[in-house]
């Protein structure tokens, strides 16, 4: 095997030399970013008159025969194939004058020295043959037939070179000599090596590169001299990696998203980094300004990075802030960090007018932020909206007046103006969530978040309530033990099982202490008055549970009062008089699934252009124009896909007079006689088809602050379980001592402590659970899998599919049925939840019970 530099025109051109895929390889699959990428680099090779541009490396075996020279191609198709595709447009073109040259023999070069074999018949004339789909397109592009394969990567690059030829950003001639400038490792094979093991050597062994290494020899590598370029490292670099912990990938991921105001994914943050640069003044073609103009952007890098370090490491001057972003760090709240680094920014530099942010401003903050995030974590609002909200966030804050005078009034402002996934959750909001949140099942990490919140907020007797956990010594107790004895069943009386369902691992029923083996299920009486109870545990939390002298429904509902209320005051409700001189329009992302039903569009902020639009209609026919440029394959072979089946029924190859479509190009029509959140859903599809983030689709709307008083959550909850309670206890013989509440769920006993039927009442939709929740967690997922090995058999029994979740991280496991769509926020629906909620509890009762009663008689 030899390798050598070599001109990659020099590589392929002669008349002799055939260029072959092997059937191993992937088809052909560059996208048009790679030929973008590709023909400007072209561009600035010629007009910064570089000798060479590095294409990477072809490796080939070689076979010489009958006059041939034959290069199975190992590794290298992707650039090769778009090479020849760029000649073969720039060849057509010449060929149908639609541009002209000079020079006379170039169009006559191209074709026999990079295409053809004009001397060869058929096939064989061809010098690139690619695997057998990609051939068929390659060879309706060569001999310039009426119908080109559409749906095929080739003919699409083809089509994005000759349009961009034709625009004549340089001249043939000037493209044709840059071509000439790129340069490759050709690595050629020889007898004695085998072309399948190298080939998969190639593509799997070795160490990636980071995506901050990349980054790191993007900025680097053109600085010249070399002694600028080690100034540069260690004066920047090295120090930027020193301050983000090395982390460089995740920091500059951070970074992008306040300059783009987008989060791309881990494995696009190189190339968006590159993508931000070039359209930005980073660089320039004179070295001496380059190397200025990196110099400023690794400047810019370093600054971000002390800031980063503040929020990775907890070590501002301020102590009170350091502790809010230890419990941010613990509490795992990574996504904030693009929207804090510019709150640091705001107070080391602030803005033209001379506003800073002082440090009472920036506790305040950074407050803020922790009581958004716990306050919707409890409340089960999703956090697939977060990114989005984190990186527009100051934004969206400056953009009031361009200032950051009244800064933490206008994040009051801002938040409070936020709706659905989005939403700022208030005080009734809160408590609901707080009382029916099954605290004891949550991640380990939020358990002690809120241990340790509730038992150091408001004193300076601050204990290491993480520390202790951690190592051991602090424990999470239940106050009613998981296991009832006879004397919790007689203390708690004749409604112990409903009781016990209701607030087992509920906040109200949890607190922390240094011996809860010598607890065990003792009597609360015991764990009150014994040696280190509750009466003399140097716990705070436990000195007012030892005021009880008893521990029933009642004092259950009393602590947990007593706890929402402290919870409202450790994490606060924003409230602001602040009003803005100009309404601001709400934006929200692809990625927050909210209902856009009677919500008006203004605008779409899409790839970095920002563009009005009148209805969602032209927003959808846009974004999806915008991708359909980047890969028209995806659309093509939805077009003429015949399943018949979603998200084919979307796109059509005809309209055939059906106004329902709107016609994109020929042979690609759209439905669009559709509602705004289903055109929304195949959005979501197509982006994660064409391998896009949500996130980069921002759409404006009008201002939503809603003005009335929205009906009570509990209100609806308690009416609902009021209506829904008594044809429960009819229709399903279960619930008969349990009663209407605020909570959003309701439990019956099925003769097994922890193991119950569970119906949840949501606003937008419903389930039915059998709940293993036994306080052993090794017996829930062994009950769990002895009812899953006949999955099958109940499945097919009753025609119902079950969602099956034995997530490992969970104590309890579940299987329930799940109606997504369909909820309790509208009394209309009461009746239809009620029907699905009885026929689910009988199906449950009917074909999942008696396996949990066969589990117990065979292990008993």
């Amino acid at each position: 095997m030899k390798g050598q530099e070599e001109m990659l025109f020099q590589y392929m051109e002669g008349s002799s030399k055939r260029f072959v895929i092997p059937v191993y390889q992937r088809n052909y699959d560059w996208q048009i970013e790679h030929c973008k990428r590709l023909y400007d680099d072209l561009i600035k090779v010629h007009r910064e008159n570089r000798r060479s541009h590095f294409f990477g490396s072809i490796v080939s075996a070689k076979d010489d025969q009958l006059g041939m020279h034959e290069y199975l191609i190992i590794d290298g198709q992707q650039r090769l194939t778009t090479v020849s595709l760029l000649l073969l447009a720039l060849y057509d073109l010449l060929e149908e004058g639609r541009i002209q040259t000079d020079r006379n023999k170039l169009t006559e070069k191209i074709r026999d020295e990079f295409l053809i074999d004009k001397y060869t018949e058929d096939e064989t004339k061809i010098k690139l043959k690619p695997v057998k789909d990609d051939m068929q397109a390659y060879m309706a592009l060569i001999d310039d037939i009426n119908d080109p394969i559409k749906a095929s990567n080739l003919t699409v690059n083809y089509n994005y070179f000759y349009n961009r030829i034709l625009r004549q950003e340089i001249q043939p001639e000037e493209l044709y000599d840059a071509f000439c400038r790129l340069q490759i490792i050709s690595i050629n094979l020889g007898r004695d090596d085998n072309p399948q093991l190298i080939f998969e050597s190639l593509n799997s062994t070795g160490l990636d590169l980071s995506e901050g290494d990349k980054i790191r020899n993007y900025i680097l590598m053109g600085v010249q001299p070399t002694k600028l370029q080690e100034r540069f490292y260690e004066k920047y670099w090295h120090r930027i990696e020193k301050h983000t912990d090395y982390e460089v990938s995740a920091f500059t991921r951070d970074y992008l998203s306040i300059k783009t105001q987008a989060t791309p994914a881990m494995k696009r943050v190189y190339l968006k980094f590159k993508d931000y640069v070039e359209m930005n003044p980073f660089a320039n073609r004179e070295t001496q300004e380059n190397n200025a103009q990196k110099e400023f952007l690794l400047g810019d890098l370093l600054n971000y990075a002390k800031r980063y370090e503040i929020l990775l490491k907890a070590n501002s001057k301020i102590g009170e802030l350091n502790s809010i972003i230890d419990r941010l760090n613990r509490f795992e709240a990574t996504v904030t960090r693009p929207f804090l680094m510019e709150v640091i920014k705001h107070a080391e530099i602030g803005d033209s007018e001379g506003n800073r942010l002082n440090e009472a401003d920036l506790i305040e903050i950074f407050k803020i932020v922790e009581s958004y995030l716990f306050r919707r974590q409890m409340c089960d609002i999703p956090t697939n909206s977060l990114k989005s909200i984190f990186a527009s966030l100051n934004n969206e804050i400056m953009r009031y007046d361009g200032t950051i005078e009244d800064y933490v009034e206008k994040l009051k402002y801002t938040l409070l103006g936020k709706t659905a996934s989005r939403i700022y959750p208030d005080d009734q909001m809160f408590a609901e969530g707080l009382s029916t949140k099954h605290v004891y099942l949550m991640q380990s990490k939020n358990k002690k978040y809120i241990m340790e919140r509730f038992e150091n907020w408001g004193t300076k007797e601050v204990k290491d309530v993480w520390g202790l956990i951690e190592e051991g010594t602090y424990t999470i107790e239940h106050i009613m033990p998981q296991t009832l004895t006879t004397a919790w069943k007689d203390e708690l009386g004749p409604d112990y099982e409903t009781i016990y369902e209701e607030w087992n691992d509920k906040l109200a029923n949890l607190t922390l202490t240094a011996y809860n083996s010598r607890y065990s299920n003792s009597s609360f009486e015991k764990k009150r008055d014994m040696e280190n109870g509750f009466r003399h545990s140097g716990i705070r939390m436990n000195q007012t549970i030892a005021q009880y002298d008893k521990w029933t429904a009642k004092e259950l509902e009393e602590r947990n009062d007593r706890l929402v209320s402290q919870a409202r005051n450790i994490w606060p409700m924003v409230e602001t008089e602040y009003e803005p001189a100009e309404k601001v329009m709400d934006s929200i992302t692809l990625a927050d699934e909210i209902s856009m039903t009677n919500r008006r569009i203004s605008k779409i902020s899409f790839q970095g252009t920002e563009q009005e639009v009148i209805s969602w209609v032209e927003a959808y026919m846009e974004i999806i124009s915008i991708l359909h440029a980047e890969n028209p394959v995806i659309l093509h072979q939805l077009a003429v896909d015949s399943t018949g089946e979603p998200p084919r029924t979307f796109v059509s190859d005809q309209s055939e007079g059906n106004s329902n479509y709107a016609k994109l190009e020929d042979g690609i029509y759209l439905w669009v006689n559709t509602n705004t959140n289903t055109k929304l859903s195949f959005l979501r599809t197509l982006f994660e088809m064409y391998d896009v983030e949500e996130e980069e689709l921002v759409f404006y709307l009008a201002d939503t602050r809603k003005t009335e008083k929205q009906p009570s959550r509990w209100v609806i909850r308690d009416g609902f379980w009021k209506e829904a309670l008594p044809i429960f206890r009819e229709k399903t013989g279960q619930f008969k001592n349990v009663n209407p509440s605020r909570s959003n769920e309701k439990n019956t006993y099925i003769g097994y402590s922890g193991i119950n039927i569970r119906t949840v009442a949501n606003f937008d939709n419903i389930r039915i659970e059998l709940n293993l929740g036994k306080n052993n967690k090794d017996e829930n997922k062994a009950i769990f899998n002895y009812i899953q090995k006949e999955q099958a058999e109940i499945e097919n029994k009753v025609k119902q599919l079950f969602v099956w979740d034995n997530n490992p991280e969970n104590v309890t496991s579940k299987i329930y049925i799940e109606y997504n769509g369909l909820g309790i926020e509208d009394e209309a629906d009461w009746q239809a939840c009620i029907d699905l909620f009885v026929e689910g509890v009988n199906i449950i009762n009917e074909h999942l019970v008696p396996l949990v009663e066969d589990y117990f008689v065979e292990n008993s």
